[in-house]
């Protein structure tokens, strides 16, 4: 006895499309969530070494895999490091983004003198730090120049802006929780001086340190 067998009805053009959409924003989404996620540089807290209009990446698994509601840690990788550039939850305002340099990790004790840094008592080398401010500000008077010494809590961190007379930093609102962390910066893809209204061609591609 010859059978046939029952044809597979075939998609519709309409809907092969959606699917592919569908699975690529998903995709798109999970990259953004967990992977790898686009920023851009709105000021000039971190100049020289971010500019504004500078538009960089930021390694959202550096540190783990995080709960993106509540940020708990659901698979560590490493904890942050000083010196490191990190985008995180602006504590006073979580739907702002921040981006500044770690200088502080849970257990130091930091402290300014006169626009210089010490970390566990020791003075701090800092080659990316500009100071485009000569005069001195007493500690009494602002903290910009002058604070603490401040010693880090657990799961938080201390950080500063790489532009140090110009940067709303810890100086001023305190420490970031781990949990407000979004990730390591690690690459620039693309600048734009808006002043000039040109590409900066030569910061493309280049790694932040």
């Amino acid at each position: 006895m010859h059978t046939e067998s029952a044809e597979v009805p075939k998609k519709s053009v309409f809907r092969e499309y959606a699917e592919a959409i569908g699975i690529a924003l998903l995709l798109a989404l999970f990259i953004r969530t967990f992977v790898v996620q686009a920023f851009k540089i709105p000021s000039g807290s971190m100049e020289d070494t971010l500019l504004v209009g500078d538009h960089l990446l930021v390694n959202k698994f550096a540190y783990g895999v995080k709960n993106p509601l509540t940020g708990a840690l659901w698979l560590p990788v490493s904890t942050p490091q000083r010196g490191e550039v990190i985008v995180f939850k602006f504590p006073q305002n979580p739907d702002q983004d921040f981006i500044k340099r770690v200088v502080g990790i849970p257990g130091d004790t930091v402290q300014g003198i006169d626009k210089k840094l010490y970390v566990n008592g020791k003075e701090i080398t800092e080659p990316y730090v500009k100071h485009k401010r000569p005069e001195i500000i007493p500690g009494e008077v602002d903290p910009r120049d002058t604070f603490g010494p401040v010693t880090v809590p657990p799961n938080a961190l201390f950080v500063m802006g790489d532009n140090r007379d110009n940067s709303h930093d810890s100086r001023f609102w305190g420490f970031v929780d781990f949990r407000a962390i979004k990730g390591k910066s690690f690459m620039l893809y693309w600048s734009w001086d808006r002043d000039n209204f040109a590409v900066r061609w030569s910061r493309i591609g280049n790694f932040i340190h």
